[in-house]
């Protein structure tokens, strides 16, 4: 949760969405993009602008639990495609699909940066919530068990933006949660631009590039 006021959304974004739940079916917005590039952000503006009607549920609740993460030898590389669970992503994502009116809340897991674990049961998607925002990294990617995603959304944007803030966003989110200045760079540099790279190669497959400097 954004502890900033939320960025103004663009009457052409709004009036895609708008567009969508038009036929008043329920709709799954996807939100890729590079870790930092206020995906998170916008998610949270978007099911602020609609209310009720809109509800969010992020990727980030399917990491592996760092034990697990251990175990595989994967725990310098979190946030990598392979360091979540993106088969039980998809078949949340199927049954938030298939949710029907009357239909009990589907949970989703949550991750929670104060502890760097994900916490299950976290999220309860309500059957009467007509926009479904999902934002995460890989949701474009066809390979490592996420090509299952992007045929379950109705539509999926890529979140672009200026790199420098980009990278500097990142940097501050990894001190406020207990790494030193080297130690926030050392891991941009690492794990989360090598990722970068990864994601902004699949740009191409979005519906709409969003770009903002918020």
């Amino acid at each position: 949760m954004s502890s900033s006021p939320l960025p103004a959304l663009p009457s052409d974004a709004l009036a895609r969405i708008d567009a969508l739940l038009a036929p008043g079916r329920r709709v799954l917005l996807g939100l890729a993009g590079a870790p930092g590039s206020g995906k998170s952000t916008l998610a949270e503006a978007l099911c602020a602008h609609y209310g009720p009607r809109a509800q969010g549920l992020p990727m980030d609740g399917f990491h592996l639990a760092q034990a697990e993460l251990q175990r595989l030898g994967r725990a310098a590389r979190k946030g990598a495609p392979d360091t979540f669970d993106a088969q039980g992503y998809v078949a949340l994502l199927a049954r938030v699909r298939a949710q029907g009116p009357l239909d009990g809340p589907v949970y989703a897991p949550a991750f929670r940066r104060e502890i760097e674990e994900p916490v299950a049961g976290a999220i309860p998607i309500h059957a009467q919530a007509q926009l479904i925002v999902t934002e995460g990294n890989y949701l474009l990617f066809d390979t490592e068990g996420w090509a299952g995603v992007r045929p379950l959304l109705d539509a999926c944007w890529y979140v672009a933006g200026d790199e420098d803030l980009r990278r500097a966003r990142l940097v501050a989110r990894h001190r406020q949660f207990g790494r030193s200045a080297e130690a926030a760079e050392a891991w941009v540099a690492g794990t989360d631009e090598p990722n970068a790279v990864r994601i902004a190669a699949t740009r191409e497959r979005a519906d709409h590039v969003f770009c903002w400097s918020g």
